[in-house]
C-alpha cells in the first residue's frame, strides 16, 4: 500500500511526538520535537527543555513496555525550506532576525521588550531553584555525626574540614603504622626527614594498592580514601593535601613524641598551602564523593546482610538508596561507584519477595494481615516501583514489575474474594499501575557507620562470599 506512487510524491519525516503517561482520563504529557539546525531531538516537559536522543524517543513512544506511549505523531514535508537548516551556524537566528525586521517598528520594540522580560523571568526562576533543597536527593554525603552548618565561606571550610578530617581519622591506624616505619629516619635526620619518608612511603603503598585489580571479594577503595582518589585520577594537589592531612590529624597526638612532632610539622605545612595551590571547592567535592561512596557501600552491605537473613522490608530501603546514590557517582566515572548490576539484582529480588508476602497477606482472612499487606504495598513496593520506572529501566526490572502487577490484577473479579477486599483492591491498582499520578518519596533508612576500613572490608568479603552460597551472613 505505502509503495503506491500516488502516496510517494512528497517526502515526509517525523518532526514531533506527543507522549502520554498514565491513565486514559489523567496522567501527564510531554513532547519530543526534532531541532533541525542542531540535528537533535529536544524534550519539552512542563518547565524544562532538554536535549534527548532517538533511543529515548523510541523507548517512550513504544507502548506496552512502559506506562507511557506515543499519543500523537507529527510528520512534515521534508522539502519545506523553513524546516531545513542552512549550512551556516546562525541560520536559525538569521532567519528570525530577517522576519523581525520586516515588522513595523512598534512590533519590533514589543518583541525586544518581551524577550528581555522572558530572560529576566528565566534568571529569577533559576536563582529560586538554586536556593531550594531537592527532596528526593539525600543530604550532603557526610559521615560525620558532629557536622555543624554555618554560612558563607565558613560553611564551605567547615564541610571540608569535617569530611577530610573524618577520612583522616578513618585511616588513623594506617597513618600510625607509616610513622612507626620512620623511626630510623627520625633518630638520624630529625622530624622533617621522618615526615618526608613517611609521606613518600605511604604514597607508594597506596599507589600500588590502587593499581590492584578488584576481585569479587575485595575492593581496595574501601581501605583508604587515597586509593579511591588514585583510581579515579584525582588531581595531584588533591591527593597530596589529603595525604598531608592524614599526618596532621590530631588523633595521632596520643602516641609517642615522634608522632606528635610529625603531626605538628604536617600541620605547619598545611597552613603554608594557599588557595592558589589547591582548589578547595574541588577538594571538597572529591571528599564528598568518597564519603558518598562509603555510604553506598555501607547501604549495599547492610541491605545484602538483611536480605541473606530474610529481612526483606529492612533490606529494600537500604538497597534502593544505595542504587540511587550510586547512580550519582557513576555519572562521574565507572570507578566512582560500586557494581550497579549487583544492587539492581538484589533490589529486584527484595521487591519480588515482598510482593509475594504482601499479596499473601492481602488475600488472607485476618484483618490485621490485610492491613499489613496494604502497608507493605503503599510504603515500600509502590514507592520503589515509581523510582525504578521513572529512571532508565532495564528489561529485568521491567519484567519483575510486570510480574508484580499481574499478581495483583489476577485478583480482579475473583468470586470468592470479599467485597470489601475488592473495593480495597480497586483503590490500590491505580497507584500500582500508574506511576505518574503522584510523587512518592521513600524514607531513607537509619544510618550505619563502620568502625574502621577493616570492619568495612571484612563485611564486604563476608557478604560477597555469602551471596554465592546458602549460609546467612555472620560478621564478627
Amino acid at each position: 500500500m505505502y509503495g503506491d506512487p500516488v502516496l510517494r510524491q512528497v517526502p515526509y519525516r517525523l518532526h514531533a511526538v506527543l507522549v502520554h503517561e498514565g491513565q486514559a482520563n489523567a496522567g501527564h504529557y510531554w513532547a519530543y520535537i526534532y531541532d533541525q539546525p542542531r540535528k537533535s531531538w529536544l524534550k519539552y516537559n512542563d518547565i524544562s527543555v532538554t536535549e534527548s536522543s532517538w533511543e529515548e524517543v523510541e523507548r517512550d513512544s513504544y507502548g506496552g513496555l512502559r506506562n507511557a506511549s506515543a499519543y500523537c505523531l507529527m510528520y512534515i514535508n521534508d522539502k519545506l525550506s523553513h524546516f531545513v537548516a542552512d549550512d551556516a551556524d546562525d541560520a536559525e537566528t538569521g532567519q528570525f532576525q530577517k522576519e523581525v525586521e520586516l515588522l513595523p517598528p512598534e512590533l519590533q520594540n514589543y518583541i525586544q521588550e518581551d524577550n528581555w522580560r522572558l530572560e529576566q523571568e528565566v534568571e529569577e526562576w533559576e536563582q529560586e531553584q538554586s536556593c531550594k533543597i531537592p527532596q528526593i536527593e539525600p543530604s550532603t554525603p557526610s559521615e560525620s555525626q558532629d557536622f555543624t552548618s554555618e554560612s558563607g565561606q565558613g560553611n564551605t571550610r567547615s564541610a571540608i574540614r569535617s569530611l577530610s578530617s573524618e577520612h583522616a581519622r578513618i585511616a588513623k591506624d594506617q597513618t600510625a603504622q607509616a610513622i612507626a616505619n620512620t623511626a630510623d629516619a627520625y633518630e638520624k635526620n630529625g622530624v622533617e626527614a621522618a615526615l618526608c619518608k613517611a609521606f613518600h612511603e605511604e604514597y607508594s603503598r597506596l599507589y600500588l594498592l590502587a593499581k590492584e585489580t578488584p576481585t569479587p571479594h575485595n575492593d581496595p577503595r574501601l581501605q583508604h580514601v587515597l586509593i579511591y582518589f588514585l583510581r579515579n585520577n584525582a588531581p595531584k594537589q588533591v591527593v597530596e593535601r589529603t595525604l598531608l592531612e592524614q599526618f596532621a590529624d590530631r588523633s595521632l597526638s596520643y602516641d609517642e613524641s615522634r608522632s606528635i612532632s610529625i603531626m605538628q610539622v604536617a600541620r605547619a605545612k598545611l597552613k603554608e598551602i594557599g588557595p592558589d595551590d589547591v582548589n578547595m571547592e574541588e577538594y571538597k567535592k572529591w571528599h564528598e564523593d568518597y564519603s558518598l561512596f562509603r555510604k553506598v557501600s555501607v547501604y549495599l552491605l547492610t541491605g545484602l546482610e538483611l536480605y541473606q537473613n530474610r529481612k526483606y522490608q529492612e533490606a529494600l530501603t537500604y538497597l534502593v538508596y544505595a542504587y540511587q546514590s550510586n547512580t550519582t557517582l557513576l555519572m562521574k566515572g565507572p570507578n566512582r561507584g560500586v557494581n550497579e548490576s549487583l544492587i539492581a539484582l538484589y533490589r529486584r529480588k527484595c521487591l519480588l519477595k515482598l510482593n509475594d508476602r504482601a499479596a499473601a497477606l492481602f488475600v488472607s482472612s485476618a484483618e490485621a494481615d490485610v492491613l499489613e499487606g496494604i502497608n507493605i504495598l503503599n510504603e515500600l513496593i509502590i514507592p520503589c516501583m515509581h523510582l525504578i520506572i521513572n529512571n532508565d529501566i532495564s528489561k529485568d526490572d521491567l519484567d519483575a514489575i510486570e510480574v508484580m502487577r499481574n499478581r495483583w490484577c489476577s485478583y480482579l473479579g475473583q468470586e470468592d474474594m470479599d467485597a470489601n477486599l475488592q473495593m480495597k483492591l480497586g483503590e490500590l491498582l491505580p497507584r500500582l499501575l500508574d506511576c505518574s499520578a503522584e510523587v512518592i518519596i521513600l524514607k531513607e533508612p537509619p544510618k550505619i557507620r563502620p568502625n574502621s576500613p577493616y570492619d568495612l572490608c571484612s563485611r564486604f568479603a563476608a557478604v560477597m562470599e555469602s551471596i554465592h552460597g546458602a549460609a546467612p551472613v555472620t560478621v564478627k
